[in-house]
């Protein structure tokens, strides 16, 4: 899965995180000072958002990216050099660009969350019926959300185009590397449906769950400073009273409540689904077989695999039935948090409608972001199942033992492998 993309991928990924780690720390220690060197006019400590397209031609944004384009370059050409591999254009430079754009498109979001002050402000100007306010004014917050908006919908359909293609690569070369292989395999049970079916699905999964995990990401770099400067106008909560930086706080634990929830709630699922796939698989083999030969698929042969499949799509309903409970309650309890949080400060006319805005949109993107496992955990069960699958299928490939889940089906005479 990995190995047929990513070159020497245990070593690839520590060195990755070592190497992120030193330019976040180059960036926080001398990046201000590197920026002012290579001749960018650099604001410490910024001057705010500014609201607009403007936004992403500042100084600041502009040295952001050129500092992240040349240690992408570094690290990509020290592992051309050391391990050259086929599919490290699209793998390093490809992911990187991905990591990129999806910045960039969070950064719309922090635009518009600072457009949405000054506009709900004259909102409320404008419905206590005051003078300061006109129809023009309005009109202009609109004129300008529309020079944010419509650019960025070009923006996202050529994101997802290029997201598209570098998932159908990683696709390309998990295929690569199994066919090499086929005359190694082909006798292993469920071979065809390994190669084709499921490095289609975690093609598919990694799409859709890759691009939420890495603007998952990207959002809380983006939107956790911005929550910050708004626990300002937050000096009391419910029943915690005064505490540093509230919205942060409550946002973090309130997320990690969540997550923890429904990770126990679910844990039993990823097994359960992987028992499904070989149970299923049993049954499916053994039609096969009884369409070559008819003294194979007998009545009750078929009646006993049928019957292991019912037993565990029944397990897995019962299971889901309690996860599904926590997860439905967690998301509506997750609807009012915020506006819970906010009481104190709303009766105490101490924020505007556009803070309040700012705050709740704020606050739903930090709170989302460190959901992700919440909002993702079907998804991730099901993309579990398939990796343990193909894992089977490479410990096959490579003669190695197999997971203890293929050796039970084994004893069990479930399937063959």
């Amino acid at each position: 899965m990995f190995e047929s993309f990513f070159p020497k991928p245990n070593l690839f990924f520590s060195s990755l995180l070592i190497w992120v780690g030193c330019l976040i720390a180059g960036w926080y220690v001398v990046g201000y000072d590197l920026g002012l060197l290579v001749g960018f006019n650099l604001t410490e400590g910024g001057l705010g958002p500014v609201i607009g397209l403007g936004h992403f031609i500042t100084p600041e944004f502009l040295w952001f990216d050129l500092y992240y384009i040349i240690g992408t370059f570094i690290f990509f050409g020290f592992w051309r050099y050391y391990n050259p591999h086929q599919w490290q254009i699209w793998s390093i430079l490809g992911s990187a660009l991905l990591v990129l754009l999806s910045y960039a498109s969070v950064q719309v979001s922090v635009v518009i969350n600072a457009w949405y002050g000054p506009f709900y402000d004259d909102i409320q100007k404008g419905l206590a019926g005051t003078d300061e306010v006109t129809a023009f004014t309005l009109y202009g917050h609109l004129i300008l959300f529309c020079t944010i908006a419509f650019p960025y919908i070009g923006f996202i359909i050529a994101n997802r185009f290029f997201t598209s293609h570098y998932i159908f690569r990683w696709r390309n070369a998990m295929n690569d590397h199994y066919v090499k292989r086929w005359s190694e395999v082909r006798h292993i049970e469920g071979a065809s449906q390994r190669i084709q079916e499921d490095t289609m699905r975690f093609a598919a999964i990694m799409e859709g769950l890759g691009v939420a995990f890495v603007d998952s990401i990207m959002t809380l770099i983006a939107f956790l400073p911005v929550l910050a400067a708004l626990s300002i106008h937050v000096e009391s909560i419910p029943i915690l009273g005064a505490i540093p930086y509230p919205l942060v706080m409550i946002s973090i634990v309130w997320s990690l409540f969540g997550t923890g929830m429904l990770f126990i709630a679910g844990i039993k699922l990823p097994g359960l689904e992987f028992k499904n796939q070989r149970v299923e698989a049993a049954f499916r083999k053994e039609l096969v077989l009884g369409e070559e030969s008819a003294e194979m698929a007998s009545p009750p042969t078929l009646d006993q695999l049928f019957k292991n499949v019912r037993k565990n799509y029944f397990r897995i309903y019962v299971h889901y039935t309690y996860f599904n409970l926590f997860r439905y309650m967690y998301f509506q309890a997750d609807n009012v948090i915020a506006y819970i949080i906010l009481i104190p400060t709303i009766v105490s006319g101490k924020i505007t409608l556009g803070i309040m805005n700012q705050i709740l949109r704020a606050f739903g993107q930090v709170a989302s972001s460190f959901q992700f496992l919440v909002f993702s955990w079907t998804t991730i069960i099901e993309l579990i199942s398939i990796h343990k699958r193909l894992k089977a299928f490479e410990a096959a490939i490579q003669k190695q033992p197999l997971p203890a889940l293929d050796q039970e089906f084994i004893e069990a005479g479930s399937i063959e492998m």
